[in-house]
């Protein structure tokens, strides 16, 4: 039977999905952070300048006029330069007619790739803790999340639990590698068993990349594209906003088969119809930059990366080291606290550092994340300096 207005409105007009997550947690942490004046150690954006020669091309493509829509999968101009930038980086040769698809942002790219290729009652693979936004969109695409944890310190997983995820029902596995929130890097020994097993199962295996660049201590990132019939089954979603710190541009973009890019471009299309014109001019001459600005890129934030570790340890947090991206998990019970909601509230309101809670990056029914929280170290160093500063107040609980 048809339900009445009145009927709805006490239902609430939220749909079903939506009353199944939250806002996001990061980008309220933020918010918190302003409303208390603390330093931002939660949103994952840079509070220093984006490089000089992307601003100005960014600068010379609207004044040049490049402000109407472009062709809704992407620039030729973007695409040519992400197609050189892959045979560059991997050795591998993609056709940027018909294998990329340029959306706003990876955020867009990830909902866009799994409403082309999932449906409903399909399940996907996810390894936890995990970004947020991944668990929303298996739900916004009807489809259900299972769970595989990444176990800490050094966030491994167990390949028996990989194993057994996999189903008859199982249609893809998400893997974030570069990860965030853990910054762990996947091996190649993983990454086979995970091709193994999608290859088995007949799986799509969708790579979260964004973080490709952002390396420590010799780690290399494996594109789990580049593994023996990987390829056709692999979609990767990256965008320029980490690389490039413009994480406001929303210039992200999807690599794929043909057959499933045509999928990808079609949901693309009616979700924003496409990204900023003048910033995809931009975005293709960054990706001319040589090879010494990834050296240094990596070499900044493993500076930054061992300050905060540093600063951390000395104020009693017990942190997982990362391999890669930017951001590091931190125990939270050296003080005695067992509640990471709290204790984020209680360190951007008391201590002047907002942070992101642990629990944020796990199923709401999950315990896991309870003692854990997340700095991001993405920051000019007075950032990071004054952020230790403050870290000082806190007191460790001696027993």
């Amino acid at each position: 039977m048809n339900k009445s207005i009145q009927d709805i409105r006490e239902d609430g007009y939220a749909s079903a999905k939506a009353r199944q997550f939250t806002e996001s947690v990061i980008r309220e942490m933020s918010r918190i952070a302003a409303a208390h004046n603390a330093i931002n150690l939660a949103q994952g954006y840079p509070d220093f300048p984006a490089p000089e020669a992307i601003k100005q091309a960014a600068v010379r493509a609207v004044m040049e006029d490049h402000n109407q829509y472009a062709i809704t999968w992407g620039t030729k101009g973007l695409r040519d330069a992400i197609a050189t930038k892959v045979k560059r980086d991997y050795g591998v040769v993609i056709d940027p007619e018909r294998q990329l698809t340029v959306c706003c942002g990876a955020t867009e790219g990830m909902i866009a790739t799994l409403l082309a290729t999932i449906n409903p009652g399909d399940e996907v693979i996810i390894f936890e803790p995990f970004y947020e936004n991944y668990g929303a969109d298996v739900i916004l695409c009807g489809a259900v999340p299972k769970y595989v944890s990444l176990q800490p310190p050094t966030f491994n997983f167990s390949r028996e639990e990989l194993i057994a995820a996999f189903s008859n029902k199982t249609r893809a596995i998400i893997i974030n590698t570069p990860n965030n929130p853990t910054g762990k890097v996947f091996n190649r020994e993983e990454l086979e068993l995970i091709a193994e097993l999608c290859i088995k199962h007949d799986v799509l295996a969708i790579n979260d990349e964004i973080y490709e660049h952002i390396l420590y201590d010799n780690t290399k990132h494996i594109p789990l594209w580049t593994l023996p019939r990987m390829a056709e089954r692999t979609i990767a979603v990256n965008s320029v906003s980490k690389t490039f710190s413009v994480t406001g541009w929303r210039i992200g973009y999807v690599q794929a088969a043909p057959e499933i890019t045509a999928s990808i471009r079609k949901v693309h299309d009616f979700l924003t119809v496409g990204a900023a014109a003048p910033l995809q001019v931009a975005a293709a001459e960054a990706f001319n930059f040589g090879s010494e600005y990834y050296e240094e890129l990596a070499g900044f934030y493993s500076e930054r990366r061992d300050y905060l570790l540093t600063a951390l340890e000395k104020a009693g947090f017990t942190c997982m080291r990362p391999q890669g991206a930017y951001y590091i998990m931190a125990d939270i019970t050296p003080f005695g606290w067992d509640d990471d909601v709290a204790f984020a509230k209680y360190m951007a309101s008391e201590i002047g550092v907002a942070v992101v809670p642990g629990s944020s990056f796990f199923r709401s029914e999950s315990t896991a994340g309870k003692q854990l929280i997340r700095f991001c170290f993405c920051k000019k160093f007075e950032t990071l300096q004054a952020a230790a500063d403050r870290l000082e107040k806190l007191k460790v609980r001696t027993i």
